[in-house]
């Protein structure tokens, strides 16, 4: 069974423990005061008067919190909120002195006008007092609720505009590789009618892969490794005999969470400043293995070169630029990206994400790992 305070349910059996505990306060207090004077009562007699003080104001308690969300006190304050509260104190705060002298004369010998007087000049003040106190309870309360309630919408909000900038981010990443796939297969067509096919195909599934709406923007290297090749065997073969590529992959990575497609525009950054703008071969690598909490992957290719001081992958694309904006809503501070030069000749692009493995049915073919 519940008892309802204003908008907040509380167990019976609680409540009548919150009050019972204040019941027995109180006539201890009155006790110890009464021994002061050297004149003192059975213990019946003080938790007695104690019930039907306290016992009546738990009674009343739920209309005093419905009063309060009734006519409730706060900023401005309005005079007509404050009367309506300091006639309902008076009128509720009466109420409870009328029913205790009514319960003390099934107790005591003298009747209910000699009772009401006594309670009146007994306990009108801390009637009074209990009343703003569980005003003041209800309002708290309130604010706590009003309070939590901003904080969760607040969050969701957040959540919502995080995904919405993910999004926006991860359609950024399409275009210049969807155009110069497009140009390569229509130049193909005339050239070699089963290389473009192979490029529609893989095309195909990738976008079909670019659409798909995985659930918290994240899934395992393993699925996220099967896109990479499908994107790599598109640009296999664009470029021919000038590209190749290499993964390896740690088998306790697989299924490591990492974002969806968060590898595709590193690779076309790669591969759009090495071989698409310097002759000769070139050779893409990838790699994942773990660090202690940190799942590590670089990307390699051996035909470019760094400007000096760029380090980090701000200013360097804006495939690499827009994943450092995705790592940090997803990650915050404890993902990392940086670029940097490889011996004798390249650049790596190291990534440094949370190692957190994700369960996911994955009927994707198999990866594998050198």
């Amino acid at each position: 069974m519940m008892v309802r305070l204003g908008n907040t349910q509380i167990g019976l059996t609680r409540y009548l423990g919150l009050w019972s505990t204040v019941v027995v306060v109180f006539a201890v207090q009155e006790f110890m005061r009464d021994t002061l004077t050297g004149h003192t009562w059975s213990a019946f007699d003080y938790l007695r008067w104690s019930m039907i003080q306290w016992y009546t104001w738990a009674a009343l308690a739920p209309l005093v919190f419905r009063l309060a969300v009734r006519f409730p006190i706060q900023p401005p304050l309005r005079v007509s909120g404050l009367g309506a509260q300091l006639v309902a104190s008076a009128n509720v705060t009466f109420l409870a002195l009328v029913i205790g002298a009514l319960v003390s004369t099934v107790f005591e010998p003298s009747g209910f006008v000699e009772q009401l007087r006594f309670f009146v000049n007994q306990h009108a003040a801390m009637g009074l007092f209990t009343y703003w106190a569980l005003f003041a309870i209800q309002r708290a309360m309130q604010f706590h609720e009003e309070k939590t309630h901003r904080e969760v919408e607040a969050s969701r909000l957040a959540s919502e505009l995080a995904q919405s900038r993910l999004q926006v981010l991860k359609t950024q990443l399409q275009p210049h590789f969807l155009f110069n796939t497009l140009h390569a297969i229509a130049t193909l067509l005339h050239e070699d009618t089963l290389s473009a096919e192979d490029m529609l195909l893989r095309l195909s599934d990738l976008l079909r892969a670019f659409l798909e709406d995985y659930d918290g923007e994240e899934i395992s290297l393993r699925r996220e490794l099967v896109l990479l090749d499908l994107y790599l065997g598109i640009q296999r073969t664009r470029f021919k005999d000038r590209l190749t590529t290499q993964i390896y992959v740690s088998p306790d990575t697989l299924d490591c969470a990492v974002p969806s497609l968060i590898l595709q525009p590193i690779v076309e950054n790669a591969i759009s400043h090495g071989i698409s703008e310097r002759v000769g071969v070139d050779c893409i690598e990838v790699e994942s293995r773990r660090e202690g909490d940190s799942l590590c992957i670089d990307v390699r290719n051996r035909n470019s070169t760094l400007e000096d001081g760029a380090a980090s992958a701000s200013g360097h694309g804006i495939g690499l630029s827009n994943t450092e904006l995705r790592l940090r809503e997803l990650y915050g501070s404890v993902a990392q990206v940086r670029l940097e030069m490889i011996w004798p000749q390249g650049v790596v692009c190291r990534l440094r994400l949370p190692f957190r493995e994700i369960g996911e049915v994955d009927d994707a073919p198999e990866v594998a790992s050198a």
